[in-house]
């Protein structure tokens, strides 16, 4: 563990320290008035970096244009110390401010706390990152912002290493460029911080993780958190004991020691910076004035001894003490910061609140006029829309959907009048309900002319000579066009690398294009996927390979919590386009045959889920996305890879649009839909119902997210008027996914002569043998009896019941 000795580097003038010290002062100030303001009911909940201002001003002191922060919702000193945070758009995201430009972080969509630069111009293109300090979006899951910030550093060591990517300025200036991350002791308890810590240790990426300790996780005491209840302490052993080990820079350091700190951070970073050595920085003694949230109090659970000494080692008091010790300022000019501090955030609160009650207002004001005239207008029921006229003009800080409320109610009663004023509400109505879709319910995809939905179709070309080969060969040859063309691509995951994936579909590739471009990765599927985001989020193009869909779930968390979010909970201010690749369905045993499909429709809404029934068409998808500035998740047949399929002339170029399902075999008694690796079971039980006398219409799917954009699933329907859903997933699962789309949304119910039927998987994952996947999952005989019974039911004559 490094301690750092007293030099005479570090040159710090008086007006640096000075306003050092307003910053402090202001931070502090936001955080006690932004308390005041949710007890008085003008915000929803808060929470609050008070007892860590002073340890982020000399974080900041080192914070370069091209750097990346991936934090915590405790970091707002550090933001308003590199300039990307106002004090007024603090209280604009503690009100919940859905102006992108009074809150640029999230537009009201994250609670108070979540800070990110807008790395997107308006038209979701990419902002020059090396002129600029940036910020990842904050997320609220504890320690998920890891995963993330491994990513952020492994994007300077291959923008430094690769020498193909030198080229791109805007985004890396020779890998000059830190990923600083936070995180408070408690939740270095988690796993996704440990397993984020290793893989920075092996992979030796410039990430500097600095841990703000104040003792407790909410009321829970270091005893109960951490081994010796020092995470220092018992990361020692990463610590490099040479210069060109591999391992970690550790330093410890007091919260409240300002000219320390600033030494430190000094230090840790010129050693990051320049070697890309990984650094971990333990700020001890921290404290937490107000405690940890407006939920509850820390008295509750504090000592009277333990608040004491935190009354008297809170960080701004002692960086007072210390500037007028060393006669760098009097009591009189830090009581004048002091008092224009309170001021400075006594306007910004004003100016944010005015700003964010405006628009309500408006609304608010303009729903009032038009009740009004819709009760003089009426000769029944005006008594009640007086009343909720008058109930929506008593409201207190009034909300938006408050006046949407109140004309949607009083258009019940009125809907059997037709008039002026009751037309004027409906139109008023539709505009702000339109407004609103935009304020919160935008961006859960792409709006940008890179989304994939606007990638063109290119068919797959075939020569006369084509050959005939394995399907993880068209693969391959996919994989292989796609790094030649693209610098910007790599790929990393488990025996991606040496051996060329364990289905051999980057065979060859690492030899080809080297080490940095086709990576094995440890068994770490959380920070495989954070190693995609945060070198997406930096411009690279990642494919991160998850070896099975089983394994998924060591990852659902972050693929849900954070990239499935990203440019939704930024409002379109950061987009992340990581393909996450894996394989799934038909294998053998509990945890290789895994087709957990509904967990991952639900979970992850915001990327594209794909599912191709062979290795041309997830080709296809993959040259579709490498296109688009989306995520997605693909997951390949397992029992693909070694069918044979035609290679493509054009297998680098040809794309498959998303959205669109495919009728692999046309049919005029019943529709069966389905996906993946069932469309080879489908289409067996197919043959064997038209030896019988029945025409089933096979449609495959292709894609669950989107799903059937043109309806062509209910066209299919109306042709047929009967439907059946398989799939390999439990049962409620994708079949119920699917069969709301077509019958409820598509609305495919109008053309039913039977009941829509579903046939999935039994509700456990098959056992250990060939056998155990007949029993488990449907077959091409379930399949045949399912659509059989469904057609004896129509016409019992002609199709005899069998059993």
């Amino acid at each position: 563990m490094q301690t750092v000795e007293r030099t005479n580097q570090l040159s710090l003038t008086k007006e640096e320290m000075l306003q050092d010290y307003r910053i402090a002062c202001e931070s502090r100030q936001a955080s006690l008035t932004g308390r005041k303001e949710v007890f008085m009911g003008k915000a929803k909940f808060g929470i609050f970096g008070d007892g860590k201002e002073v340890a982020q001003l000399a974080m900041a002191k080192f914070f370069r244009n091209g750097d990346f922060r991936s934090g915590y919702y405790r970091d707002q000193t550090f933001m308003l110390a590199i300039g990307e945070l106002t004090v007024q758009q603090f209280f604009a995201q503690l009100y919940a401010h859905t102006d992108v430009e009074q809150e640029p972080s999230t537009a009201g969509r994250s609670m108070t706390g979540h800070f990110g630069t807008r790395l997107l111009d308006d038209e979701g293109k990419w902002k020059p990152q090396t002129s600029a300090k940036n910020s990842s979006a904050d997320i609220s899951p504890t320690g998920a912002q890891m995963p993330r910030l491994l990513g952020l550093a492994y994007a300077s060591k291959l923008y430094r290493q690769n020498p193909e990517l030198h080229q791109f300025k805007d985004f890396s200036i020779d890998g000059n460029e830190i990923a600083f991350g936070t995180i408070g002791n408690a939740s270095t308890s988690e796993g996704v911080f440990f397993e984020t810590i290793n893989a920075g240790g092996v992979l030796q990426v410039p990430m500097l993780v600095s841990v703000w300790d104040d003792g407790y996780g909410i009321s829970v005491p270091a005893k109960y958190q951490t081994t010796k209840e020092s995470i220092s302490e018992i990361l020692a052993g990463f610590q490099r004991n040479a210069p060109g080990e591999q391992g970690y820079e550790i330093f410890k350091v007091k919260g409240w020691d300002y000219y320390s700190l600033c030494e430190v951070y000094q230090q840790a970073t010129q050693v990051c910076r320049e070697q890309h050595v990984p650094v971990l920085i333990h700020v001890e003694e921290m404290t937490q004035p107000q405690g940890h949230s407006t939920s509850g109090s820390h008295e509750r659970y504090k000592t009277k001894e333990r608040l004491a000494w935190e009354e008297e080692y809170d960080c701004i008091k002692q960086m007072r003490r210390w500037l007028i010790e060393n006669q760098y300022a009097t009591h009189e000019e830090l009581n004048q910061i002091e008092a224009e501090a309170k001021e400075a955030v006594r306007i910004a609160r004003a100016n944010a609140w005015s700003s964010f009650n405006a628009g309500i207002q408006e609304d608010h004001s303009q729903c009032l006029v038009l009740l009004e005239k819709l009760a003089e207008s009426l000769n029944e029921n005006a008594s009640e829309i007086l009343s909720i006229r008058e109930e929506l003009n008593k409201t207190l800080n009034p909300l938006r959907s408050d006046a949407i409320r109140a004309a949607r109610r009083a258009l019940r009663f009125v809907r059997r009048e037709k008039s002026a004023a009751k037309r004027d509400l409906l139109k008023w109505l539709e505009t702000v309900q339109g407004e609103n879709a935009e304020r919160y319910n935008s961006y859960l995809y792409s709006q940008s002319d890179e989304s994939a939905l606007l990638v063109e179709e290119v068919k797959p070309q075939y020569l006369e000579d084509s050959p005939l080969v394995d399907g993880r060969e068209v693969l391959q040859a996919c994989f292989d066009a796609a790094l030649a063309r693209e610098p910007r691509l790599f790929a990393i995951g488990e025996d991606v690398g040496k051996i060329g994936d364990v289905n051999q579909a980057f065979a060859g590739l690492q030899e080809k294009y080297g080490e940095l471009r086709v990576t094995d990765a440890g068994i770490r599927e959380c920070t495989i996927v954070g190693q995609g985001i945060g070198a997406a989020l930096r411009g690279l193009k990642p494919i991160a390979e998850i070896q099975y869909l089983d394994y998924l779930l060591y990852a659902i968390q972050i693929l849900s919590d954070d990239l499935a979010s990203l440019q939704y909970r930024t409002k379109g201010g950061q987009k992340a386009p990581v393909i996450v690749r894996t394989r799934g369905h038909r294998l053998e045993g509990v945890w290789h045959s895994g087709s957990p499909m509904g967990m991952i429709l639900h979970s992850l809404r915001g990327m594209h889920v794909l599912v191709p029934r062979n290795m041309t068409q997830a080709a296809g998808f993959y040259n579709t996305l490498l296109q688009a500035d989306e995520p997605a998740l693909v997951v390949e047949c397992l029992n693909g890879y070694r069918l044979k399929e035609k290679l493509p002339a054009n297998v680098g170029e040809f794309t498959v649009p998303l959205g669109m399902p495919e009728i692999l075999r046309k049919g005029t008694d019943i529709t069966i839909v389905t996906y993946g690796s069932m469309c080879r079971i489908v289409l067996d039980a197919a043959e064997q119902l038209q030896a019988v006398g029945i025409s089933a219409e096979v449609i495959d799917v292709q894609t669950l997210l989107p799903f059937d954009l043109e309806h062509m699933i209910s066209d299919s329907i109306r042709k047929t008027n009967r439907v059946l859903f398989t799939d390999e997933d439990v049962s409620g699962g994708t079949t119920g996914f699917m069969m709301q789309k077509v019958i409820d949304e598509q609305e495919a119910w109008r053309w039913l002569d039977a009941k829509p039927t579903a046939l999935s998987a039994h509700d456990h994952r098959p056992s250990y043998s060939t056998d155990g996947d007949y029993f488990s999952k449907p077959n091409a005989e379930d399949v045949f009896e399912v659509v059989y019974g469904i057609m004896n039911e129509a016409d019992p004559e002609n199709f005899p019941s069998i059993y």
